[in-house]
């Protein structure tokens, strides 16, 4: 194992990686740019939690009651049979930065709707960090796209019908208090990231 390789790839050769153990919420505008660039649509579904970290809560309000749908199901994409993510290559993930889904180019941040969190989300193995390098320096990741993609991801939340505790979609022109404190883009055009340069 080399250690110039990017972290990504040393840490697919030490396990298995986000790419291949994560359900990743795909949002609608998450879905309009992966199928502009892959020519088509059929990369995703709709799905229930498996792992309970995915299952819907009290602490994310927006998250729960846009992103759930009645029976449960939210879309996310696809994998293969042995869990791997539909676009994960011999490479990586064979996405460009600015067509990945938003979780995606946010992880390894760790988020609610109030924004980032101070501690990173768990799952990167720190042991193949070189010394003295940090798992941000690693990924070559910085907090100011991560709040970008943050604020785009919650905007496009705001795009799924909202609905009640049940996962019932609630009848148009009840927004949530979050909501109604911080109103969402209203067209999707207006959410296509700039290209990011690294």
């Amino acid at each position: 194992m080399s250690d110039s390789e990017f972290l990504c790839v040393r840490c697919a050769r030490h396990m298995r990686t986000c790419c291949q153990t994560s359900e990743v919420y795909v949002t609608p505008g998450d879905v309009e740019r992966i199928a502009r660039h892959a020519g088509r649509d059929d990369f995703h579904e709709f799905r229930p939690p498996v792992r309970a970290e995915y299952a819907p809560d009290d602490f994310d309000l927006p998250w729960r009651e846009r992103v759930f749908r009645s029976d449960g199901t939210r879309r996310v994409l696809k994998r293969r049979p042995e869990g791997d993510c539909t676009f994960l290559g011999p490479a990586g993930c064979t996405l460009p930065l600015d067509v990945r889904p938003l979780a995606c180019r946010i992880y390894p941040f760790d988020y609610s709707a109030e924004g980032l969190k101070q501690e990173l989300a768990p799952g990167c193995p720190l042991e193949l960090l070189r010394n003295g390098q940090s798992l941000l320096g690693a990924l070559e990741m910085n907090a100011d796209d991560a709040r970008r993609w943050h604020r785009q991801l919650y905007d496009e939340i705001a795009l799924e019908p909202p609905r009640d505790r049940t996962g019932k979609e609630k009848p148009a022109g009840r927004a949530t208090e979050q909501e109604t404190a911080t109103p969402a883009k209203s067209a999707l055009p207006q959410l296509v990231p700039a290209t990011v340069g690294k």
